[in-house]
């Protein structure tokens, strides 16, 4: 490493953030530690077909997530990216991915993923944080799922998230 990156850690944690959840705000809150300033790179995935859109994501984000840093000392900012993860890194100037693991199924994809990364590029690095228990079976995949059902989706999402999904599936 050299001695201008080992002075300035740079984190790029990646994701469609559709909705930003508490297990994310948590892993976000953890990564803060490790970096000087966190990138968090929302995907634009249209493969996914995602309830919110890039620009409701990108703010949804930003408003939750941002004011984290500061007492940290961390800097948040939010890009969004269409491109190869690695390619993100590159263009943000990350050292490191972050990416969270809520169980071990999580664990085979992003393996995969850290060999195909390594393979572009191996001067970025890796690094997971075991979701904390209380955030393990949040996803927002499902949080989405119970809240077209009418479910309570209140103590997976911050209140500004569960009143944004209640809006976007009350129309």
């Amino acid at each position: 490493m050299d001695e201008e990156r080992g002075r300035h850690r740079i984190g790029l944690y990646p994701g469609t953030f559709d909705p930003v959840t508490h297990g994310h705000i948590d892993i976000i809150r953890r990564a803060c530690s490790l970096v000087d300033r966190l990138v968090i790179g929302v995907a634009i995935n249209r493969d996914k077909g995602p309830l919110f859109d890039l620009d409701e994501r990108v703010e949804m984000i930003r408003s939750e997530v941002v004011p984290i840093g500061a007492p940290m000392g961390t800097e948040i900012v939010v890009h969004p990216f269409e491109n190869l993860l690695i390619q993100c890194a590159r263009d943000v100037r990350a050292n490191v991915i972050i990416r969270g693991l809520r169980a071990v199924a999580d664990f085979e994809y992003e393996f995969q993923m850290v060999g195909m990364n390594r393979s572009l590029d191996n001067t970025v690095e890796t690094v997971f944080l075991m979701a904390d228990a209380k955030n393990q079976a949040i996803a927002s995949k499902l949080v989405k799922e119970i809240a077209r059902l009418g479910g309570d989706v209140s103590k997976f999402v911050t209140p500004a998230v569960d009143k944004a999904l209640k809006d976007r599936l009350a129309g």
